[in-house]
């Protein structure tokens, strides 16, 4: 409980970028293009994969929920941070601060399960071809989609009971664009070491298990992809995987760069930057990597470009 010459915080400062308001101009207009694009790119993928039968695949069909997850993903964040760098800061309730970060946490872990669900689909197709139909059918498929979605809301409203449980009697200034969990936790006057853990132990499970498992995928399929005879068959089924590895890579690389690979002294003005990596270029690259390098994708496209003409 905060004392009587405390003041209980009920609103959150987020700062922003500071150091480049000079060239806010600039900057939003660079943020603004980059959503528009994630918007459009990932939209017309979900309406792609929907609506032409030649796309209803299992990668397809899980990259529908990728591109459902980026859109949530930076429609949680991006919009109030155009706001906050046009006004050069911005607040937010402390609830509304609160399930920011809730939907940030989803779309973290959903993906993180999502990827490793399509590194099964690329180890069945690569490594266990005769039996990829069978196993990959829609009905798994469909599984893989729902507990994707269902483990992060099943898991993490638990540390979110503790979190609404916090005061906050003290500074209320938050040197980020968005409610990342760090900045506001530093915050608090509650001891927060229990929620710390919880937040530990569901990253484990959502983030470090899927890794391992797309980790030991990809050793699998490099492995039968070094066995083949011909140059030509290893280039065919290295191609079928390459979009999927450079997402992964990315979501991965940006996660391990922000939470691992961090100064201790400058970590929260360091993580708002690397920050931007996952929350705007991660979901800004992924349509990309699928629409552009994807032969049927590129079919899908052009025959809904000549129907709409």
């Amino acid at each position: 409980m905060c004392q009587q010459n405390e003041t209980i915080v009920t609103q959150f400062l987020l700062l922003g970028f500071q150091s480049v308001y000079k060239l806010k101009a600039l900057l939003f207009t660079l943020v603004f293009l980059v959503y528009m694009i994630i918007l459009a790119g990932n939209i017309l993928i979900v309406t792609l994969v929907s609506t032409n039968h030649h796309l209803q695949v299992p990668m397809f069909y899980l990259l529908k929920h990728l591109a459902l997850v980026d859109l949530l993903f930076t429609t949680n964040i991006v919009p109030n941070m155009l706001y906050i760098i046009l006004m050069e800061g911005g607040h937010i309730t402390t609830t509304g601060c609160f399930v920011q970060y809730y939907v940030h946490c989803i779309c973290i872990y959903t993906q993180s399960v999502i990827l490793a669900a399509m590194s099964l689909d690329r180890y069945m197709a690569i490594c266990q071809p005769l039996h990829y139909s069978s196993v990959m059918n829609p009905k798994l498929c469909f599984q893989l989609a729902f507990w994707s979605w269902a483990a992060g809301f099943l898991l993490i409203p638990c540390q979110f009971l503790l979190i609404f449980q916090l005061h906050f009697c003290g500074p209320n200034v938050i040197d980020h664009f968005f409610c990342d969990f760090a900045p506001f936790l530093k915050l608090s006057s509650s001891n927060t070491e229990i929620i710390r853990w919880q937040d530990f132990t569901i990253s484990v499970l959502l983030i470090f298990f899927p890794f391992l498992f797309v980790l030991g995928s990809y050793i699998r399929i490099f492995i039968t992809i070094f066995k083949m005879a011909t140059t030509a068959g290893k280039k065919k089924a290295f191609s079928t995987c390459s979009s999927h590895l450079a997402t992964v890579s990315t979501h991965y690389g940006a996660l391990v760069t922000i939470y691992v690979f961090t100064k201790t002294g400058d970590s929260l003005y360091e993580n708002k930057w690397k920050s931007l990596l996952y929350t705007v270029l991660t979901p800004f690259i992924n349509p990309m990597l699928y629409s552009m390098r994807n032969k049927e994708f590129r079919k899908a496209l052009t025959k809904l470009t000549h129907i709409m003409r």
